[in-house]
């Protein structure tokens, strides 16, 4: 699946049925239900839970908690728009 793909699919009403857990999360967020896309990323207890759990917290606002999450990630904390981290984190889980 490319990002464009991952896009086209926020028009449905739930994420494909074949998404790992943090491309759901992402979806979720993508598709504008951020708690959704926290109940899903808190649950999944590896480094890239915590890279989508810390960009959530970012955009919550929460720089403090999203510091904490970023560290458990092992990734720096992001100083680029919203939109391009999501788009760069789900890119990252699409390619591998």
């Amino acid at each position: 699946m490319t990002l464009e793909e991952f896009r086209s699919s926020l028009k449905g009403a739930a994420p494909p049925a074949d998404l790992p857990p943090v491309l759901q999360a992402l979806w979720h967020d993508g598709h504008g239900d951020w708690n959704a896309a926290h109940e899903v990323a808190q649950d999944v207890p590896d480094p890239d839970g915590a890279w989508v759990h810390a960009y959530l917290h970012r955009k919550e606002g929460d720089a403090s908690n999203a510091a904490y999450w970023y560290r458990r990630a092992a990734q720096p904390v992001c100083r680029e728009s919203l939109d391009a981290e999501w788009a760069a984190i789900v890119s990252a889980f699409l390619a591998r």
